[in-house]
């Protein structure tokens, strides 16, 4: 992974980033003007980008690019089969999609209303996995922040092409260890406060905001959710919960790719107001796994700030030590001591949904 190249996908485009020296800069901006939901970086051995729209009245839109984003084509969007007239749950209809990764030779997608479609040929076409689309369980999942459920994080297995675990609001934790031919739920340990108190352990109504996997490490697993932190020593066989000082509610997460210890958190307030906690935003970080945290603020807004960092709005490179940061107010900041300082990249995008190195 190239941590001198990042991209950050905002309501009103792709905007191509680019560090020299130790100053970070806008390179281009693409598909100007309209709302990119997601993108999928070029990879070692493989230059193949995704950027994922969502145009409103004229629905949602996968394009490609295989030279860093100089050009694009439009590749076909998944597409949800007829929904039958006597199917339960939400319509059948493509809203979003909520995330991109690439695994075992093929590409994933995951959408609202909670779907996951897979490409063996590069995107030309998509193929909904229907063993998870058809699970009864699917029909208990809701919404958290949207009307309908969603997959937002797509955990592949470095080690193992069979493997790939799901996070999905509000539906759990899903592992398939045999290429999305079944599935298991592995939410375990969570909570969900916002449940009953006969419900809030069930599996399938936990709300995880964002799951990551260490690289180094695929065993570990970190899960920031609507109700505190979790993290799992375990490939997600069971969960842990891990307080963070201020607030352990956020949406974002970033785990270190060497050292599954060091993990990094964005708190807030919770639930209608959603704002960072006594208008300061920082950075929570753990290198012991959680039992304790820094709090880093420096280059950070500390005074009536109202940022808010999405689920997809914090990457870290593979160097470990190169982090950006987005936020719901298009401000956009980067590091290059693993979050001991920060510095503003530009303060004047689009609302952010996702930044990437690639």
């Amino acid at each position: 992974m190239n941590h001198d190249r990042a991209w950050a996908a905002t309501r009103k485009g792709l905007v191509e980033l680019r560090r020299r020296g130790a100053r970070w800069g806008v390179e281009r901006t693409s598909f100007l003007g309209d709302p990119v939901t997601m993108l999928l970086p070029p990879a070692d051995g493989d230059n193949l980008m995704l950027a994922a729209l969502n145009l409103g009245h004229f629905g949602v839109k996968l394009h490609a690019s295989e030279d860093a984003g100089a050009t694009w084509r439009e590749l076909p969007t998944p597409v949800y089969p007829e929904q039958p007239k006597d199917a339960a749950g939400p319509a059948w209809k493509m809203v979003l999609i909520w995330s991109l990764e690439r695994a075992a030779g093929a590409l994933w997608a995951g959408t609202i209303p909670g779907g996951l479609f897979r490409s063996t040929d590069r995107g030309a076409s998509w193929q909904l996995v229907e063993s998870l689309w058809h699970k009864p369980e699917r029909l208990e999942w809701f919404g958290g922040g949207y009307d309908a459920p969603g997959i937002h994080s797509i955990c592949p297995h470095p080690h193992d092409e069979s493997e790939l675990l799901l996070g999905i609001s509000c539906g759990g934790a899903w592992r398939s260890t045999d290429g999305g031919a079944g599935w298991h739920s592995r939410a375990k340990g969570m909570r969900a406060d916002f449940m009953p108190p006969e419900k809030a352990e069930d599996e399938n109504t936990q709300d995880p905001h964002r799951i990551v996997r260490c690289a180094a490490r695929p065993e570990v697993l970190w899960c920031q959710h609507h109700c505190g932190i979790w993290r799992s020593t375990d490939n997600a066989a069971s969960w842990q919960e891990v307080a963070a000082p201020a607030s352990s509610f956020g949406f974002a997460v970033a785990v270190h790719p060497g050292d599954a210890d060091t993990a990094w958190f964005v708190p807030a307030v919770k639930d209608e107001r959603r704002v960072p906690v006594d208008g300061a935003l920082v950075v929570n970080r753990t290198r012991d796994g959680g039992r304790t945290f820094e709090t880093l603020r420096e280059g950070l807004p500390q005074k009536d700030c109202y940022d808010l960092v999405y689920r997809h709005g914090l990457d870290v490179a593979a160097d470990g030590r190169s982090l950006m940061m987005g936020s719901t107010t298009g401000n956009l900041w980067a590091s290059g001591d693993a979050g001991d300082s920060w510095s503003v990249v530009s303060s004047n995008l689009p609302p952010i949904a996702a930044v990437r190195f690639g």
